[in-house]
């Protein structure tokens, strides 16, 4: 692997960089890999979330922990995750063990115990939006947005398989949330950089690198993050992180940040054996100092107006005949939950949400919002698929454990063969976790899981 001899030289005097260390580790090829567990699908065990069940006949073989987030495990290898169903059901994510910082940044300078309404404004394909799923509280409201369309269907989809309902996917341009003044509690920008961080995971990165490419993303950031500035609220925490690590996208960022948006710097709290750098107001992850990729992350409070607008929201209601709920309570465990029509379809969003949810329909190109449900098509429910893997559906529909073979054979979307006497809708699942729908017929069972998600290998 050859690096840009321009990008070393920059890096000259970068706080924590050592070239002799730095070219060694990316001339190594070494593959780290890593995975993030959905603590809503897996069981906690001594204040430790227990990844026994997911590595039971599954293809992870843990390594140890990852020491800045209680959710994150290094693999000794990587396996085929397309052939395990509990990557299919949800059960983890895989994610770059260096971006599941956003954890220490989140928990020292929010209180995540109170409701909070967060933006993750560049957020596909998810990583990040899933893992501020798992540490807010369920009356806290997660708007995760994608500007390129397909890329935000993407994102829904892995935010799908997480199973939570507090969260809106949308698609829209940074400015367009100028329009929200005052409303966020947090907004996370993980920025659009020329990725030099990633070279020892995608080599091809590098033939792309430049340093016009560089200051390009350097506008670019700062395009967005004034864009969006307007949307968060006083006091309001501001998280920006790149996978770049070029000063001018990182350090020379959080300087203009300061300047020029008037944004105050928060300092966060690192440990010696973490291997993390403290650099001018943010951190940086050298890959040879830390197992993981490059990476930098700085935290920022809004203190710049003095008058905060409060929204006082009122949520609509949309009818349900009596027949239209029984047939949703037969499927839905309702508590706390209301429903809501978008077009002919049923979603599901958290009761307490519902105001803000009306509103942000009101301002925003949505995507997905809290949970679809489905489409009630004379007097029955055709259900989703998220419902299936969401963590609201109820424990009355029917289920059917699947072998591995038989769930391989689901997940390609080919005919599985059961013996059910019951007829209708029935949910499939493997070692406990759901993995979506079947429909029992007297003749024939149908395979409803989606074509786009399927499995095309053999």
């Amino acid at each position: 692997m050859q690096i840009p001899g321009q990008l070393l030289d920059s890096l000259a005097f970068v706080k924590g960089f050592d070239k002799r260390e730095f070219e060694r580790v990316h001339a190594m090829g070494v593959q780290v890999t890593s995975v993030r567990v959905n603590p809503f699908k897996a069981s906690m065990v001594n204040s430790e979330w227990s990844i026994s069940s997911l590595t039971h006949h599954s293809p992870l073989t843990i390594d140890h922990r990852i020491p800045w987030t209680e959710f994150g495990y290094y693999l000794k290898e990587r396996p085929s995750f397309t052939f395990d169903p509990l990557f299919h059901a949800g059960c983890y994510y895989v994610q770059e063990a260096s971006s599941m910082f956003l954890e220490q940044a989140l928990k020292q300078t929010v209180d995540l115990s109170k409701p909070i309404k967060i933006l993750d404004l560049c957020a596909a394909p998810g990583g990040k939006s899933t893992h501020i799923l798992s540490l807010i509280s369920k009356d806290s409201l997660l708007v995760s947005n994608e500007i390129i369309k397909s890329r935000a269907n993407i994102l829904k989809d892995n935010i799908d398989k997480w199973g939570c309902s507090n969260v809106m996917v949308t698609n829209n341009d940074p400015k367009d949330f100028q329009q929200l003044e005052n409303y966020f509690d947090v907004i996370v920008v993980d920025a659009p950089c020329s990725g030099s961080g990633l070279f020892r995971r995608d080599p091809n990165t590098i033939n792309e690198w430049s340093f016009n490419n560089v200051a390009l993303c350097s506008q670019r950031q700062q395009r967005i993050l004034a864009d969006v500035l307007p949307a968060l609220k006083q006091k309001g925490v501001l998280i920006y992180s790149t996978c770049s690590y070029s000063k001018e996208e990182d350090e020379e960022i959080v300087e203009w940040m300061k300047k020029e948006l008037r944004i105050n710097n928060e300092e966060l709290i690192t440990y010696p054996e973490w291997g993390v750098v403290e650099s001018s107001g943010g951190c940086r992850f050298w890959p040879d100092k830390i197992k993981g990729e490059g990476f930098f992350i700085a935290c920022f409070r809004n203190g710049v107006r003095q008058d905060e607008e409060y929204l006082h929201l009122k949520k609509s209601s949309d009818k349900f005949s009596k027949l239209e709920m029984g047939i949703l309570n037969s499927y839905v465990k309702k508590a706390g939950l209301s429903f809501l029509h978008m077009e002919k379809n049923i979603y599901a969003v958290p009761e307490n949400l519902q105001a803000d949810i009306d509103y942000l329909q009101s301002k925003l190109l949505t995507v997905n919002f809290g949970t679809k449900i489905g489409e009630i098509i004379r007097d029955k429910l055709v259900p989703d698929h998220a419902l299936a893997i969401s963590n609201i559906i109820s424990g009355e529909v029917q289920s059917v454990e699947l072998r591995y073979e038989q769930a391989i054979q689901y997940l390609k979307k080919k005919e599985v063969h059961l013996e059910i006497e019951k007829k209708g809708w029935a949910v499939v699942t493997y070692q406990g976790h759901l993995l979506g729908w079947v429909n029992i017929l007297p003749n024939r069972i149908n395979n409803y899981f989606p074509k786009m998600l399927r499995i095309l290998k053999d």
